[in-house]
């Protein structure tokens, strides 16, 4: 499952993104408000943990907005506020589910799994398929109507993040998050150099697809001719 987890204690971040990890979730983590509404919004994850108190803006507010652009990702807010009303005006803002700090790591678990028998979603997949390409996550092999290649670990994770948002121009700072982690420093020009790899790929097996480049965005993968 891909789970964005948007929290601004560093230290609960890194305990939950290794327990998640462990029951083999992949998590990318935000510490702000605005960044994480921009990861929300591109409605790529199978789960939003969200935070009450964030900087820069509020997790409630990233909520109302995502939930008024359609986005319907369930969403389990994260927060030391438990009073009533505080659970109450979480629910009503879009929230599937509250869970107040300090909480034990399998009860967070135990709410993830019913949110998922509620939804009906969430089943293991790592065969991604679009167009005239396949993409085996667990074998990091792309094969398109020539041939197949395996891709490294980077470009496997670059793809997977285009092929699970199709037809969606993805922002620098996404692409950045989402493939090398929120906090990693990172220079920009290495996902020119991913991007540089990927088309690459592409092409050696033959696919439609391309990636075009969105000046002052980001990145699109569309279908074009080969």
């Amino acid at each position: 499952m891909q789970i964005l987890l948007i929290e601004d204690d560093v230290s609960l971040c890194d305990t939950l993104r290794f327990q998640l990890k462990q029951e083999q979730h992949t998590v990318d983590v935000c510490h702000d408000g605005s960044d994480g509404l921009d990861l929300f919004l591109q409605d790529s994850y199978d789960l939003v943990l969200l935070d009450r108190m964030l900087p820069n803006k509020s997790g409630l507010t990233i909520l109302k907005t995502a939930r008024k652009a359609g986005i319907q990702t369930p969403v389990i807010v994260i927060t030391a506020l438990g009073e009533l009303y505080d659970r109450v005006e979480g629910l009503d803002s879009g929230a599937d589910d509250y869970i107040t700090k300090p909480f034990a790591f399998e009860e967070l678990m135990a709410r993830i799994r019913s949110l998922g028998r509620r939804s009906g979603k969430w089943t293991s997949s790592s065969l991604l398929a679009l167009g005239d390409i396949q993409y085996d996550c667990d074998l990091r092999q792309l094969t398109g109507p020539q041939t197949s290649i395996q891709l490294s670990g980077r470009e496997g994770r670059l793809l997977e993040v285009f092929l699970r948002s199709p037809d969606t121009v993805l922002r620098r700072m996404v692409l950045l998050a989402r493939v090398w982690g929120s906090d990693a420093e990172v220079e920009e020009s290495n996902l020119d150099t991913y991007i540089h790899y990927l088309r690459k790929r592409l092409r050696y097996v033959g696919s439609a697809f391309a990636l075009k480049t969105v000046r002052g965005v980001g990145y699109l993968l569309e279908a074009g001719h080969v």
